[in-house]
């Protein structure tokens, strides 16, 4: 929470490769702001190896415009939720799907969510408490507005649906 504005929060969303998902989720009603990076890997440094961190995008919102079923319901649409450290052609650990969050009540409410859906047992979305999160380089942030030519998973129909 943020203590300026009671109603700000935030989440961080893991669905693939992090350049569509902020592209997407930038755009959403009650979303005020979007930031490109990596949670719950385990280094500040962004040129070290691997550490077990997921793609991801900080994901700050209005919590009287946007609820986590919202989210979690737009945020469905734009991943395949069955499909393990993979999001079209993102393949690895760092492309898994994944909502974290420093607050308990959003865990609760995503994992609510994702367990009232008839499929639930087969969806592999991790829902964890975030760890760790550093803020990508700068040639990642916002980097389908800059660079809107750039090849991107989700299909620009649904990319640009709340645009």
């Amino acid at each position: 929470m943020n203590p300026e504005n009671p109603a700000s929060e935030e989440i961080y969303l893991a669905g693939g490769c992090l350049w569509g998902v902020q592209e997407f989720v930038r755009h959403l009603p009650g979303v005020t702001l979007t930031e490109a990076g990596r949670a719950n890997g385990t280094e500040c440094d962004l040129n070290a190896d691997y550490d077990g961190y997921a793609e991801c995008v900080r994901t700050r919102f209005s919590s009287t415009e946007l609820s986590i079923p919202e989210l979690m319901s737009y945020f469905f649409e734009i991943i395949d939720p069955y499909s393990l450290n993979r999001q079209g052609p993102d393949i690895g650990l760092k492309y898994r799907t994944g909502v974290y969050s420093k607050n308990p009540n959003h865990l609760r409410e995503a994992r609510d969510f994702i367990d009232a859906r008839e499929d639930s047992n087969r969806i592999v979305v991790e829902v964890l408490p975030l760890l760790f999160y550093v803020r990508s380089a700068e040639e990642h942030q916002d980097r389908l507005t800059k660079c809107p030519d750039e090849k991107c998973h989700i299909p620009k129909e649904v990319l640009f649906r709340y645009r």
